[in-house]
């Protein structure tokens, strides 16, 4: 960093309100000026002149034309112009922030890389998550893919694993990529619909590629509606290689485990997130950190041979295909700890550049047609997006290890050689870097051979075997949900045979659900496709499910509590205590934004308004207030669908005795184990523990 950009970030990161009001100037309209006070810095051009007067062009007499010599009008208005950047083509509305990766067991037997040699190894780390198919002001909460985008700052290099919340993918080769982003995009002619696909183009496409069908699953299930990113898994989807320091190479898969656990929203409840708070997502990444409450992962990894590989009823090398866990356990080896949030969101949330190229020496890629189509198409991406070839010297992207190269010049180039040598070989004796033969990255000396064709391997032709092994996996909750979701969406295309066409894949995944689907939009049921290779039963796998893997008790999770005035304040105090104990939230509701006074005189202040707090926003919720606090609910219409919604979506909930008054006034007369009474204060515990089990199911299947 230079001295001018350490002054920069000094002048910006500092922060006072004392300023002093300046006489009115003569010329300038009337406004009140301030000038510098204390530590506050002096406003400067981005050359540092100081500037006099940020409220007034410079004009040719009072009503005169602005003059062209207005040096700092241009610049700012010059930089105002051009401080947007053209938006990601996919995974445009991303939020990143900052951690490390600490080495939990070291794995030197399976690769050379620097990182893992020896246990309580930390580098640092940027993490960006995402949606795919939104633009950048499209809401959290729209069914997509969740990009997980991991940027490891190791001492041999940056090492990006550009991984998302699904392990698989819906095409088997890069060269389907475009057609596959602008199918699911707005349909071009109309320009909508935004962050859905939900529309003809996407299932006319699906319905003529069947190896999307396994990752129509996932994106069918409430995978791909998340609670948030906390409790959210990670793939690096692809198969790669560890290489050691004796050149052997093994496969391996990266995952990420939430330390959470997961969970999901359900769908009428991400409709209603994305009206109350379309920034859900990243309001709730940014609360926890700011709270102390680091989200944190589990690195693992799959770790197979060629022989485990080659007997697979699959093939490793086919990104729309999974590895049970049953069958190759996952192995933890790191954790992941995001701990501070991004000083500026547009310098490292917008410009962090990953590609899936930068590998460091113990890791290779595989032959994976759609990995290596990505190899190619991030970096051309990034050069595009950020203006140029040296998008590695802003800082986000620039590595925190020494590098050095001979690449020069470019658009906005920081650096670069210095000296009389630019070039290699040279025989100058300060003539700079060398390549390094025995640390230097050395890729998996690996046999090739085969006839230069366009062609797709038979080991890909099983579309369907392991999307029923997905879908069968779930549990009953979970296959309801994905066949209303088949259904939501295809009620939204409006061809019929599209329609018909996505339905007869069903089949072959499970015949109930192509029925469910079928009789949910009225058609008959079609003639099933033909398979390119018939579908086999596999084992079930109980890690596909979300609820099967699921939270056990309520940290990181929120609860909403309504109240009102007189509310009892040993019942509120007992169970913010409770949520506390659990490592929880607790955010209060009232009918006012500034709060109640409790039974006991005491203030309560309040984070939401009722109108302005629906339980969606909510892990479990309570509902505590006096007789006549019950009344004055009943008579107002969010705090009616706040109970009632709660009810609806299966959330534990907690009443103080006059309090299930609000629930009758909501029309939910039925009372069941997930709605307990809060009698007195010691009920507080038990009713957050009873919590853990994220929802009462019960109560909707």
């Amino acid at each position: 960093m230079t001295d001018m950009s350490r002054h920069h970030a000094t002048a910006d990161t500092q922060k006072t309100d004392e300023t002093t009001e300046h006489p009115v100037t003569p010329g300038t309209g009337g406004e009140l000026h301030q000038t510098p006070s204390g530590d506050t810095p002096r406003m400067t051009t981005a050359q540092g002149a100081p500037v006099s007067d940020d409220q007034n062009s410079l004009k040719a007499g009072a009503r005169g034309p602005t003059l062209m010599e207005d040096f700092h009008f241009r610049e700012k208005i010059f930089h105002f112009d051009h401080e947007r950047i053209p938006e990601r083509v996919v995974h445009a509305r991303g939020y990143g922030a900052h951690g490390y990766l600490e080495v939990t067991e070291a794995i030197p037997e399976l690769t050379c890389a620097s990182l893992f040699r020896k246990k309580g190894n930390k580098v640092p780390a940027f993490v960006r998550f995402s949606t795919v198919a939104g633009n950048k002001g499209s809401a959290d909460l729209a069914r997509d893919v969740r990009g997980f985008a991991v940027k490891l700052y190791t001492e041999d290099g940056n090492w990006d694993i550009v991984g998302n919340n699904i392990p698989v993918f819906f095409i088997q080769d890069a060269m389907k990529f475009p057609d596959l982003i602008h199918a699911a995009k707005p349909e071009p002619d109309r320009g909508f619909p935004q962050a859905q696909t939900a529309h003809d183009n996407f299932w006319d496409f699906i319905s003529l590629m069947p190896e999307a069908m396994h990752m129509v699953m996932w994106i069918m299930s409430d995978r791909a509606i998340p609670r948030s990113f906390r409790f959210m898994e990670g793939f690096g989807v692809h198969t790669f290689r560890f290489v050691n320091a004796e050149g052997k190479g093994s496969f391996v898969k990266f995952h990420w485990k939430p330390k959470l656990g997961l969970q999901s929203v359900t769908w009428d409840e991400a409709m209603k997130i994305m009206g109350a708070d379309p920034d859900f997502h990243r309001r709730d990444l940014w609360a926890a950190i700011q709270a102390g409450d680091f989200p944190e992962w589990e690195l693992g990894v799959q770790v197979f041979d060629d022989a485990f590989a080659d007997a697979l009823e699959y093939d490793v090398l086919d990104a729309t295909k999974l590895i049970p866990e049953e069958q190759c356990p996952v192995r933890v080896i790191g954790r992941l700890v995001l701990d501070r949030v991004v000083d500026n969101f547009f310098a490292e949330t917008e410009q962090v550049a990953f590609c899936t190229q930068n590998i460091v020496p113990g890791v290779d890629f595989t032959n994976d047609p759609l990995l290596q189509g990505r190899n190619f198409s991030y970096l051309d991406t990034q050069t595009k997006r950020l203006g140029g070839p040296n998008f590695t010297h802003i800082p986000v992207n620039a590595p925190k290890c020494p590098f050095h190269h001979f690449q020069q010049d470019g658009h906005m180039a920081m650096h670069g050689p210095s000296g009389r040598a630019n070039y290699e070989p040279n025989s100058w004796a300060q003539g700079g870097p060398r390549a390094d033969p025995r640390q230097g990255f050395q890729s998996l000396a690996e046999p090739m051979e085969g006839e230069k064709r366009r062609i797709r391997p038979e080991t890909f032709a099983d579309h369907y075997s392991q999307a029923r092994q997905f879908y069968l996996s779930q549990t009953p909750v979970e296959q309801a949900h994905i066949a209303a979701a088949l259904t939501f969406e295809l009620s939204k295309v409006e061809v019929e045979e599209i329609r018909a066409r996505v339905v007869s894949h069903l089949p072959h995944i499970d015949k109930a659900l192509a029925q469910s689907v079928a009789e949910g939009l009225g058609l008959g049921m079609p003639e099933a496709a033909k398979p390119a290779k018939a579908p086999i039963d596999l084992p079930l796998s109980d890690k596909l499910s979300i609820l099967k893997n699921g939270p056990d008790s309520f940290g990181g999770r929120k609860l909403g509590l309504l109240v009102t005035d007189g509310a009892d304040a040993k019942l509120v105090k007992a169970l913010s205590d409770a949520v506390e104990a659990a490592g929880g939230m607790l955010e209060v509701v009232a009918p006012k934004v500034g709060g109640v006074t409790l039974s006991d005189g005491s203030a309560l202040p309040a984070q939401q308004k009722i109108d302005g707090g629906p339980s969606v926003l909510y892990d479990a919720v309570a509902i505590i207030a006096p007789a006549e606090g019950v009344e004055m609910l009943a008579a107002m219409h969010p705090a009616k669908m706040f109970a009632a919604d709660a009810f609806a979506h299966a959330k534990f909930i907690a009443l103080s005795e006059p309090a299930g008054g609000l629930l009758d006034a909501a029309g939910v007369s039925a009372r069941d184990d997930g709605v307990i009474s809060l009698d007195a204060p010691a009920d507080a515990k038990g009713f957050i523990k009873t919590c853990g089990a994220l929802r009462y199911w019960d109560r909707v299947s």
